[in-house]
């Protein structure tokens, strides 16, 4: 290497040091500048009476104490061993249930369970012009967070809305679950409907290096790939994402894609239950099992939704969903629904209803990890129940609560990478739920009706009512 060459390396490398700590400089001025909308003095709460069901591969624990000193949880047993401290706020949970807050490692932010993905965007640049895409994301937070959703993988939106969205709900300035965002669907063809900051499309594996190395540069946590890759573009983008000590998530249905998947290291395999087609080859599914690199399932999104709403149409307009909504935007979503059998993104619901279940049951078998995560915003797909539909579905289907649970608190929380999260130990975030009864005997259906959130320590949910309004 030449002098020069050199030099410009050693001038490159400064440059890059210097506006990284510009870029932390000035996130850390406004993070002690800005006056956190939704934050609290740090204070002593304590949760007492009530099951606890901790995230852990343990039976519950009846008559249970939690601690919460600021964001964390200092104490967690029974309630005869726990010293409650002086002064400390005292939530009842008597014949109630305390547990995690749940996480969804499949969401999208920038939708609404609008009828039509296509038409949602459509309205939005219409009718709907005075939404920002970054404040339909804000709706999207603050639905989830009301649901008992503290944490979410957002899999699929605009870079720079949903890096700012993510970066406010960290600062304290919105309401909204511990977010990982990947921005836009990493593909071979557009995905029709979309914004067209929402599809990054590559036409040769360097292209997709190069589409990596720019969304970390933009701030993205994760890494979404999607639709029409070759085995050559998973190999070179799964190499460069992990480069940039980012986690790849893949969109896959077919098994071909599954063994590229497989074969070039994705950290996480997204959609694997909700193909519409036969089931796996045991092969492949035995693999990997063995990998243990997590699937999330989604299978409720289309294949268990579709019959659902057949069955009770009224779901679609559920009280506690609607007042989760502006009027305009709940006018829109209703409005939307007039003719949803015919609705394209069910054209093949015969198909998949018909594969649903030995899909599912295929993957519980084979004791593969297990996330649970929704494509939330999709059509009929609120972000207010997807989640604990998608549970539901695995219990169904052969899990029990207690493993369901688990997956959705603990399991997802590693796929995150947050070790602060997902289960109810001294030390651990305060990220916590209280629910109605026992959600174990009522296998989740308590989960529909949340009366507590509190996350980081901060109460959101007291006594079913939200402790803050809608954000617009």
């Amino acid at each position: 290497m030449s002098g020069i060459s050199r030099l410009g390396e050693m001038i490159d490398g400064a440059r890059a040091r210097l506006c990284f700590a510009a870029r932390m400089t000035a996130l850390l001025t406004l993070t002690l500048m800005a006056a956190p909308a939704h934050s609290q003095e740090p204070e002593t709460t304590v949760f007492t009476g009530g099951m606890l069901i901790s995230g852990l591969s343990v039976p519950p624990l009846h008559d249970a104490t939690i601690v919460v000193q600021g964001e964390r949880i200092v104490a967690v047993g029974p309630t005869a061993e726990v010293a409650i401290p002086e002064n400390a706020r005292i939530i009842d949970t008597s014949g109630r249930t305390m547990m995690p807050g749940l996480i969804d490692a499949h969401a999208h932010l920038f939708m609404v369970g609008y009828g039509s993905e296509a038409h949602w965007f459509e309205w939005l640049e219409g009718e709907g012009s005075h939404y920002s895409i970054e404040q339909i994301m804000e709706l999207s937070g603050y639905q989830m967070l009301m649901s008992g959703v503290t944490g979410a993988i957002d899999l699929g939106g605009n870079a720079e809305e949903s890096v700012s969205v993510r970066n406010r709900i960290n600062a304290g300035g919105i309401a909204g679950p511990r977010l990982q965002v990947s921005g836009p669907l990493v593909t071979r063809r557009a995905f029709g409907g979309f914004p067209d900051a929402a599809s990054a499309v590559l036409s040769s594996p360097r292209e997709g290096v190069e589409i990596v190395n720019r969304l970390h540069r933009i701030g993205v946590d994760v890494i979404k790939l999607h639709a029409g890759l070759t085995r050559e573009d998973y190999f070179a983008m799964v190499e460069a994402a992990h480069a940039n000590g980012m986690k790849v998530h893949a969109h896959l249905y077919d098994e071909p894609a599954l063994r590229n998947a497989i074969d070039a290291g994705v950290d996480v395999f997204q959609h694997v239950g909700s193909a519409g087609m036969p089931t796996y080859s045991d092969e492949i599914v035995k693999e990997v099992a063995g990998t243990f690199r997590p699937i999330v399932l989604t299978a409720a999104h289309r294949s268990w939704i579709y019959p659902d709403t057949v069955a009770f149409p009224g779901r679609l307009e559920d009280p506690a969903i609607k007042a989760l909504f502006p009027e305009d935007i709940w006018a829109a979503v209703q409005h939307s629904f007039e003719e949803w059998p015919s609705e394209g993104y069910f054209a093949r619901i015969d198909r998949q209803i018909a594969y649903r279940s030995p899909q599912v049951k295929q993957w519980i078998a084979s004791n593969a990890v297990m996330g649970v995560g929704t494509d939330s915003g999709t059509p009929m797909n609120f972000n207010h129940d997807g989640l604990i539909r998608e549970m539901k579905v695995l219990v169904d289907e052969g899990m029990s609560p207690l493993e369901v649970i688990r997956d959705t608190t603990r399991v997802n929380a590693q796929i995150m990478g947050m070790r602060d999260i997902g289960t109810i130990e001294p030390g651990k975030y305060a990220d916590i739920i209280v629910v109605p009864g026992d959600p174990v005997y009522a296998e989740l259906n308590n989960l529909f009706s949340v009366q507590v959130v509190m996350k980081g320590g901060v109460l959101y949910k007291l006594d079913g009512e939200p402790t803050i309004p809608l954000p617009f």
